[in-house]
């Protein structure tokens, strides 16, 4: 029978399987730094000769590369889903708009359900401080339109990676810029109604309230919600737009004889 004898692993094999892993699982990131090559060699308990061998082999695989004088980082292996002009295109036209909001109702919902029952207290924490962040960007006597779009996706992102789904955490990274320029669009639309920055900021306290609560339901429901209330409101703006149209040419007309 054609068995060999069990071998024990190199170690700078499970230095590679450890780095993967927290790749993998989005606690390293792109362009993340990773310590020095003692303090790093230390904290695995393994030699430097090991380790050497092992970040040789991530930078074969393209998980890392060495910045001269820098040191070694994580390689940006998520990038983009799309290009930055079909990201434009995505936050400016209607149909693209609704079945963007649409997918992340879907998606959102999910995670927001997975993270209530998942989430360490730490990914909560993380959540809670990303709101606390929310509430004093608010607070603020002048509105920073692109920093409360910023911080409303990363929002959003920390639910998603509080979800511990490593297929959801990085399909939603890679289209992390279309996100970020979705919300950006949908917040401008809605604050030419009468919707204000008060109330949006209630529906992600609701969100953020159920995921502290462990409440799966209630923070499935909570995204939902917030969701809904932004595809109606978007829904609502496009009407109002489109019936300001007709009035402006139904003058035209009349100003025209």
């Amino acid at each position: 029978m054609p068995f060999k004898p069990i071998q024990p692993e190199k170690l700078s094999h499970g230095v590679v399987r450890q780095i993967e892993e927290l790749v993998l699982r989005g606690i390293l990131r792109p362009g993340d730094r990773l310590p020095p090559e003692r303090e790093l060699a230390e904290r695995l308990g393994v030699s430097r000769p090991s380790l050497r061998e092992a970040l040789a082999e991530l930078q074969t695989r393209k998980l890392v590369e060495t910045r001269a004088g820098a040191g070694v980082y994580i390689s940006n292996v998520i990038g983009s889903a799309f290009s930055p002009a079909l990201v434009r295109l995505f936050a400016t036209h209607e149909e693209a708009v609704s079945d963007m909001v649409a997918f992340r109702r879907d998606i959102e919902g999910l995670a927001a359900e997975r993270a209530a029952r998942l989430g360490s207290d730490s990914d909560l924490a993380v959540i809670d401080a990303v709101f606390a962040r929310m509430e004093a960007a608010q607070a603020k006597p002048t509105a920073d339109a692109e920093g409360e779009a910023a911080l409303d996706a990363e929002f959003h992102l920390a639910i998603v990676e509080a979800s511990h789904n490593v297929v959801m955490l990085h399909m939603m990274r890679s289209i992390y810029d279309l996100l970020r320029e979705g919300v950006f669009y949908n917040r401008q639309v809605m604050f030419r109604q009468r919707t204000t920055r008060a109330s949006v900021l209630e529906q992600h306290r609701a969100i953020n309230d159920a995921l502290q609560a462990r409440d799966p339901e209630a923070a499935r429901a909570a995204v939902a919600s917030h969701l809904d209330y932004v595809q109606g409101a978007l829904s609502d703006q496009r009407q109002a737009d489109r019936n300001e149209e007709v009035a402006k040419r139904r003058l035209s007309r009349e100003t025209g004889r």
